[in-house]
């Protein structure tokens, strides 16, 4: 059973939780706080959710990142969200907007 089955999701939280992943600055343990996801649970899910392709994309970015765990982010970053970043919606990246 997929892991948005299990916890039965629905698109908006899905869309939700990709762009988290996503998102350079937030933590594993923010996903996990907001929808009861651990670390294993959301790489699982974002290889369900993902074209191959774009999954080992984003593996190799996530994949020892200190950012993206609470224990090893410097005490100076406080927010979750890159200026930056670009939206996801609809499990699509956008384009960005300046």
């Amino acid at each position: 059973m997929k892991i948005a089955e299990e916890y039965e999701f629905d698109e908006r939280q899905i869309d939700r939780i990709i762009s988290m992943a996503w998102e350079d600055r937030t933590t594993f343990e923010a996903i996990e706080y907001q929808f009861g996801l651990t670390e294993k649970q959301v790489i699982t899910f974002m290889r369900e959710q993902m074209h191959p392709r774009n999954w080992r994309k984003w593996r190799a970015r996530v994949q020892g990142r200190p950012t993206k765990h609470e224990k090893l982010r410097n005490d100076s970053v406080k927010r979750f969200k890159s200026k930056a970043q670009r939206q996801i919606t609809g499990n699509r990246i956008s384009k960005k907007k300046y």
